[in-house]
């Protein structure tokens, strides 16, 4: 049971519970049944809207097999005002088949789709395009030049992510903020990682905008469970890569990552490849797509790289490295840097 354990599979009506006490919770979590969990979502949620003046519900969806089990438990929300939708953040840098299976899904499912686009493009932080608006720098700097690295993450979450956001919360509000709420459902799970554990609540309030995760004291196997019960749709992409892959900013790449997306989306790895040409010939240093610029330094320990971010660093329990795979097997070149691809599937 819970966030570090690996034992026999819970069965469908077993209890479970996250194991420790997460740092904002009050308490430690309960044992509890699947429906037992779905009824404290639903509590989490009510919360939420009884305490705050909350004009508009909007579930935060990724694509990733996570974030569909969050679209699923709360559609029924969805539908108190003309703002109410799912949101999905297209940050540019992204599979588009992500991107097309929440346009599918929410179709499907008869829910109201906002797609967001951030201001700027991930191309041009990368190329050192985008030049401060405000501050000491505001008009003369770029905010960022090159590929980011694991330091430079908490700018591309901000202009990537959180900007987008920040706009679809002003455009409903304004600047209402004291007396009108935005509600952000959002996936956030303290069994999803160490980063998590730390940093998840259940209802986080932020200015205009309130945070709530009504999956956060979830296990993963209550997730399992749960898609299992209601046939939800599993992204290929979250499959293949156990990512979403709506965001590729390359902050958090594990070794061999950007060889793992080109063997399952040659077409995206070619883009990044592209990229870093560019970047390359703009004599910018940090050229390398998923690796840390020369002489940056590494964030602070514990420190928060973003809401809809905080699990980038770590690989899911339990994954598989496909570059470790394809070493057993045989299927890498001597370079170690192309797999061959077999002709038939292991």
């Amino acid at each position: 049971m819970g966030r570090h354990q690996l034992l026999l599979p819970m069965l469908p009506g077993m209890p479970d519970a996250v194991e420790g006490r997460p740092a904002k919770a009050s308490s430690r979590p309960p044992l509890r049944t699947l429906d037992e969990a779905i009824a404290r979502s639903r509590d989490i949620i009510a919360e939420a809207l009884d305490r705050y003046p909350i004009v508009a519900r909007q579930a935060l969806v990724s694509g990733g097999n996570d974030s569909m089990v969050l679209m699923h438990l709360v559609r029924d929300y969805l539908d108190s005002s003309a703002h109410d939708a799912v949101v999905h953040v297209n940050t540019g840098i992204g599979i588009e088949d992500t991107r097309q299976h929440v346009r599918d899904i929410t179709a499907a499912w008869n829910l109201p789709l906002r797609e967001l686009h951030p201001r700027d493009s991930y191309e041009d932080l990368v190329l050192g395009k985008v030049i401060a608006r405000t501050g000491p720098n505001a008009g003369i700097r770029s905010v960022w030049k090159g590929f980011p690295g694991p330091g430079g993450h908490g700018v591309m979450y901000r202009r990537l992510k959180n900007e987008p956001l920040q706009r679809n919360r002003a455009a409903i509000i304004g600047t209402r903020g004291r007396s009108q709420k935005v509600l952000y459902l959002a996936g956030m799970r303290w069994d999803e990682s160490d980063r998590r554990f730390r940093t998840a609540a259940e209802i986080d309030p932020d200015g205009g905008i309130i945070w709530c995760s009504p999956l956060v004291h979830w296990t993963n196997a209550q997730m399992r469970e749960y898609r299992e019960r209601y046939l939800i749709p599993r992204n290929p992409v979250a499959d293949h890569l156990h990512m979403s892959g709506e965001c590729l900013c390359g902050a958090y790449a594990k070794p061999g990552e950007l060889e793992e997306i080109e063997f399952f989306y040659p077409k995206v790895a070619y883009t990044i490849r592209s990229l870093e040409k560019k970047v390359q010939a703009a004599g910018i240093p940090a050229c390398k797509w998923g690796q840390a610029p020369p002489g940056s330094k590494p964030p602070k320990p514990g420190s928060v790289a973003g809401r809809l971010c905080s699990s980038c660093p770590a690989p899911l329990a339990g994954q598989t490295d496909l570059m470790d795979l394809w070493a057993e097997r045989g299927l890498l070149t001597p370079a170690g840097d192309s797999p061959a691809r077999p002709e038939v599937a292991a």
